[in-house]
C-alpha cells in the first residue's frame, strides 16, 4: 500500500490532546477500509528527544524537522506560547514544505506558527476563540474567523481549539478519500463525522458586556431585566439620563456594539440558556426573550452558527 506521509510537530509544553487526535486519525492502521493508500505518521521536533507535555509527563520524539522535507501533510498542533516568536528554523521548514507542495494543517494555537511563516497571508484562518483577537493583532494580513471550527484554504487548513482538531482531521480524510471513508473512521472513533455550527456555541459569552456602574451600567441592567419587552435607544437613554446621541456613542464605546445589536445578542444568550435548562418549546423561548419565533431562529442561527433545535439537542442538560 502506498502511504501519504504525515509529519506532526512536537514541542515542549504542548497539550497531549491535540497530538493524540492527530495520531488517532492518521497513525492508526485501518486495513478494513480497503483503500488504495493510507497515512504514515511521524512525530518530529526541532530538537529530537524527550519533550515535557501538559500534565507533567514526557513524550520521546525520534525525528527532527528535516522530516518535513518529505511530508505530504505537515501538522502543527499548537505553539508553546502565543506571545512568543516561533523558532526561525521551524518557520523555514514550514515555508519550504509548503513551497514544495505539502499541505499544512494547524490545530488551535498552531495557526500562530503558520501565520508567522507567512502561509496565511491574504487568507482566512481559524484558531481557538480565546486567541483569535491576538492572532489578528499579531498578523493583520490574515483574516481571522473566530466563529468556525476550521477553515480550508486549499493548501492550508486551520482548526479551532482542541476538539475542532478532530473535525479538521476528518475533513482531511473526506478530501482525500471521500465522505463515506471519513464517516467510517468517525464511527470507529465514536465521534460525529461532521458537526453543525462553529465556535460560537462553545465560547464564553457573559450576558452583560459593559461596566456595572455609571449611566451605561444602569442602562445595561435595566435592559437585562426587561429583555422580554420592547426596548428602544430613547428609553435606555432616558434611564441613563443622557441624550440619545450621547447614549448611543457611550454605549458603543463601552460594549463594542450599538444598543440594538447588543440587546439582540443578549436575547440570544438568554435564549440559549433557556434552551439548555428549560422544557419550554422554541416559540415560548422566543417570547420570553422578546423576539418573534422567526426573528429568534434567524438571529440565533446567525449568532450561534446552529439552529435553536440543534443547539438544544447538543447542550440540553
Amino acid at each position: 500500500m502506498r502511504h501519504h506521509r504525515i509529519a506532526c510537530l512536537a514541542f515542549d509544553g504542548m497539550a497531549p490532546f491535540e497530538l493524540a487526535t492527530v495520531a488517532e486519525v492518521f497513525a492508526v492502521s485501518r486495513p478494513e477500509l480497503d483503500v488504495e493508500w493510507w497515512y504514515r505518521f511521524e512525530l518530529c521536533a526541532e530538537t529530537p528527544g524527550p519533550h515535557r507535555v501538559v500534565g507533567g509527563f514526557d513524550i520521546v520524539v525520534h525525528h527532527g524537522i528535516e522530516r518535513l522535507r518529505y511530508a505530504d501533510t505537515v501538522v502543527v498542533p499548537g505553539v508553546a506560547d502565543v506571545r512568543h516568536d516561533v523558532s526561525p528554523a521551524v518557520l523555514d521548514a514550514l515555508r519550504a514544505a509548503h513551497a514544495r507542495g505539502a499541505r499544512v494543517l494547524s490545530i488551535c494555537t498552531g495557526a500562530f506558527a503558520v501565520a508567522a511563516a507567512g502561509l496565511l497571508d491574504g487568507k482566512e484562518a481559524a484558531t481557538h476563540w480565546r486567541h483569535a483577537r491576538l492572532l489578528q493583532e499579531r498578523h493583520p494580513q490574515v483574516t481571522v474567523n473566530a466563529s468556525v471550527l476550521y477553515v480550508d484554504s486549499g493548501s492550508v487548513i486551520t482548526a479551532a481549539g482542541t476538539a475542532a482538531g478532530i473535525d479538521a482531521c476528518l475533513h482531511v480524510i473526506r478530501k482525500d478519500h471521500g465522505a463515506a471513508i471519513a464517516a467510517r473512521v468517525a464511527r470507529r472513533m465514536v465521534v460525529a463525522s461532521h458537526r453543525e455550527g462553529g465556535q460560537a456555541q462553545f465560547a464564553e459569552h457573559p450576558v452583560a458586556e459593559s461596566p456595572s456602574d455609571g449611566p451605561i451600567g444602569v442602562a445595561v441592567q435595566y435592559a437585562l431585566d426587561r429583555l422580554h419587552l420592547r426596548l428602544t435607544s430613547g428609553e435606555l437613554a432616558a434611564v441613563a439620563h443622557l441624550s440619545v446621541r450621547q447614549f448611543e456613542r457611550r454605549f458603543a464605546d463601552a460594549t463594542g456594539l450599538p444598543p440594538g445589536r447588543w440587546i439582540t445578542h443578549q436575547r440570544i444568550r438568554a435564549g440559549a440558556a433557556l434552551l439548555e435548562t428549560s422544557e419550554d418549546p422554541i416559540d415560548a423561548v422566543a417570547g420570553r426573550v422578546g423576539l418573534t419565533v422567526a426573528g429568534f431562529r434567524h438571529h440565533f442561527g446567525e449568532t450561534m452558527g446552529v439552529s435553536p433545535s440543534a443547539y438544544r439537542r447538543q447542550f440540553r442538560q
